[in-house]
């Protein structure tokens, strides 16, 4: 239970994004289509946000009301296990930091939405495995990609496809040594050691469990193909996209793998969570901008820059945004 527990809210910090307003957009990558009456709002960015960065190492972009500053890291949404970086431009941000700023990554499940977990969770589980529903060619191409992850039958016992695409999502990313959780995890250590605040939210996420039981099987089927497609395709388009963060190529990093997220993107309920994450860290980061001096926020990349994310809402409010390519390097 704690394994579907931990995708299923794990998962939706990635899915769409809230209405903002309308700006320059492009979707950077072209990808599959999503089943009917199903949106995708982070496939759409703003593209004048989508800058190369001037200066060594990741993209960073910077908020301003006149008198304090949030320097903004957009990270990888998935990336290698301890990918390495730049940490020149962070080490330099982090001194004299009032805090830092992290996307939510500690989950938990309030004691009063425990029993309606569990219930979701019986929903899911089956006594057979999934592969035993498949008609014959589906079961052959499933086998076949559980077998490149090296797992058996029996490890993908759920009656819903949804939840066996996110399964194996899960279980591709273990075997490739694929994270969602750096550099965020890197960053919060060292500020932890330079004394730094950390602000980081935490949500009740047993009512997104039940958000995939309440996804239809089409919906859920559409994932699953699309998520087989990405393990038979292989990491290689992620680690080029993972290379180009590291480089402050903000548009080759954008071009990243997103089964997983679009995925998401398909259960109950997934916008709305996503909007309130969004216009949390946006809060965040306006609370930050009231104390004198400077902050660092880090978010994932498409969570910055989508039409809707956190950039737009901030200069939807008046706040200055500049971009890694502006020559100004706020030093």
């Amino acid at each position: 239970m704690k394994r579907v527990l931990r995708m299923a809210l794990a998962a939706a910090l990635f899915a769409s994004a809230a209405p903002a307003p309308v700006l320059a957009q492009v979707p950077l990558t072209p990808s599959a289509q999503l089943p009917a009456g199903v949106f995708d709002p982070n496939e759409t960015l703003v593209d004048e946000l989508v800058v190369t960065a001037r200066l060594p190492g990741p993209a960073w972009w910077r908020v301003s009301n006149g008198t304090s500053t949030v320097y903004v890291l957009g990270a990888p949404t998935v990336a290698p296990k301890r990918q390495q970086w730049d940490q020149l431009q962070f080490n330099r941000r982090l001194e004299g930091a009032n805090a830092v700023i992290l996307p939510f990554t500690g989950l938990k499940v309030k004691l009063a939405g425990a029993p309606g977990a569990a219930i979701s969770y019986l929903r899911l589980k089956s006594g057979k495995p999934f592969e035993d529903s498949l008609d014959p060619a589906a079961r052959e191409r499933f086998v076949a990609v559980r077998n490149r992850l090296g797992q058996p039958a029996d490890h993908y016992k759920t009656k819903h496809p949804l939840a066996a695409a996110l399964m194996l999502t899960d279980d591709y990313r273990e075997k490739e040594s694929l994270t969602t959780a750096d550099p965020t995890k890197l960053i919060k250590l060292l500020a932890q050691r330079g004394g730094v605040k950390v602000v980081q939210r935490s949500y009740d996420l047993g009512p997104l469990l039940g958000a995939v039981t309440r996804t239809t099987k089409a919906a859920g089927a559409a994932c699953l193909d699309e998520v087989m497609g990405e393990i038979e395709a292989g990491p290689g388009r992620t680690l080029a996209a993972s290379r180009a963060w590291a480089q402050g190529d903000v548009a080759g990093a954008l071009g990243a793998e997103r089964s997983y997220e679009r995925c998401i993107a398909v259960t109950p309920g997934a916008q709305t969570f996503d909007a309130r994450v969004k216009g949390d860290l946006a809060k965040d980061i306006e609370a930050a901008l009231k104390t004198p001096g400077h902050a660092i926020a880090v978010a994932p990349l498409r969570t910055l820059l989508a039409q809707g994310g956190v950039l737009d809402q901030l200069r939807a409010k008046g706040y200055e945004v500049k971009t890694p390519g502006d020559e100004d390097t706020g030093e």
